[in-house]
């Protein structure tokens, strides 16, 4: 089993290789994004790349299920209906990501 500093270092990582492969600064800003605030939807993290990019609601969505799955630092709730997925940056992860993305 990995440690908890392994494991940071494999995200660490991942995130790195992840934000490479950013030709427009998209992925950059939606993580920035989730260093501001503490809690979003996919429709208002579309909204505000909106503001920037010209981006479609799935492919927020994907990026989204890309660093949810892949890379693992996000927490994903549901609201209380039950419609739609709240993602939050992992406490742990806080530093980390605003370190890479600066």
């Amino acid at each position: 089993m990995r440690s908890p500093h392994e494991i940071k270092a494999v995200i660490e990582s991942r995130l790195k290789v992840y934000l490479s492969r950013d030709q427009t600064g998209v992925r950059r800003a939606m993580l920035k994004l989730f260093l501001r605030m503490k809690t979003l939807t996919i429709a208002k993290i579309c909204e505000h790349l909106n503001r920037r990019f010209s981006i479609s609601y799935h492919s927020v969505a994907a990026m989204v299920g890309i660093i949810a799955s892949r890379i693992g630092i996000l927490h994903v709730m549901k609201n209380k209906e039950g419609t739609h997925s709240i993602y939050q940056l992992k406490e742990q992860y806080v530093d980390l990501v605003s370190r890479i993305v600066g």
